[in-house]
């Protein structure tokens, strides 16, 4: 572990989250009408209401900046840098995700994109897990839910094709 102290720590973690948030509030810009857009889609019987996906998100991206922070703290930025460059192309190919399926309802872009994505995550799980061992299962829900979220994306796309295309 690298020797930062205290007030370097903290700074750190802050940072760590902003980052995740920085990413969050590009999603949320793309998605501010994302609950009523969602309610008016076809969904699966099993899809969650559109009131789950906020604290959802929300817990994820505190973990998520949290495992990043653990990674940064371990072995500094330039002994962690690949982890972390992936870990940042990841928050990029969420946020992106935001604005492919609310924003612009572009159906295969965003079924790409969260494909995509959910390789970078388990790169940044794998990256991360010769680093730090809390920090890897921090991300584990966060795999699991865009696993999730990448089968919801295809089965909304298909169940409405004159939205998605």
């Amino acid at each position: 572990m690298t020797s930062f102290s205290r007030a370097t720590q903290l700074a750190g973690l802050v940072f760590w989250l902003a980052v995740s948030f920085v990413a969050a509030g590009v999603g949320a810009y793309a998605s501010a009408n994302a609950g009523d857009f969602y309610q008016t889609l076809t969904s699966p019987p099993w899809a969650p209401p559109a009131s789950i996906f906020g604290p959802v998100w929300t817990i994820l991206y505190v973990m998520m900046g949290t495992a990043a922070w653990l990674v940064w703290r371990e072995r500094g930025a330039a002994q962690a840098k690949t982890a972390l460059i992936l870990f940042c192309i990841q928050l990029i190919v969420n946020a992106l995700w935001t604005w492919l399926f609310f924003y612009f309802h572009l159906g295969l872009l965003a079924t790409v994109d969260i494909g995509f994505l959910w390789f970078c995550i388990l790169a940044t799980i794998v990256a991360f897990k010769d680093i730090n061992k809390v920090a890897t299962i921090l991300l584990l829900p966060y795999f699991a839910w865009v696993t999730f979220a990448s089968v919801l994306c295809v089965t909304m796309w298909r169940l409405n094709p004159a939205i998605f295309g």
